[in-house]
């Protein structure tokens, strides 16, 4: 069994759809108007659901988080700490809610990494720092934008542990 994507079930379609395309760049792959919409994100599929439709569908009636949903969240990532900031700043401004402002956390590998990015990358101690933040989208559900200043393809790479 692989996965295949993930879904949100969602109250107010067309405001879910215009803020994962318009503000954080998901491709739309169908109509706002339909029931079940599919979204791509640098390969991953990503579904909305309308909730009234999916209660009817499988006859039963579901109850809903109201607020900020803190069941589980989103994972974005950017190749450069500015980008993280401009990510934010771009998703507060367009109807996101704050949840954390970017910030550099010390979690890491504690490995070094190479000397090239080691003085915008790393603290005193050779951890690679994370710049992260958290927003939540128009219905409350978790998002965070992080970045380890390096390319996505680099990410996980620990040069020598």
């Amino acid at each position: 069994m692989r996965l295949d994507g993930f879904g949100l079930l969602v109250e107010d379609m067309g405001k879910m759809i215009r803020f994962y395309r318009d503000v954080l760049g998901f491709e739309i792959k169908e109509e706002e108007n339909t029931s079940n919409v599919y979204l791509m994100k640098d390969g991953t599929l990503f579904l909305l659901y309308g909730r009234k439709d999916f209660e009817k569908m499988t006859s039963k009636r579901y109850e809903y988080i109201k607020g900020l949903n803190g069941h589980f969240e989103i994972a974005l990532y950017a190749d450069t700490f500015e980008e993280v900031d401009e990510a934010y700043r771009k998703a507060v401004e367009n109807g996101a809610t704050s949840v954390l402002e970017p910030e550099l956390e010390p979690w890491g590998c504690g490995c070094p990494v190479d000397t090239s990015r080691e003085a915008r990358s790393t603290d005193r101690a050779g951890r690679r720092d994370q710049r992260t933040c958290y927003i939540a989208d128009p219905e409350g559900n978790l998002i965070e934008i992080g970045s380890w200043n390096r390319p996505y393809e680099e990410k996980d790479l620990t040069e020598g542990c």
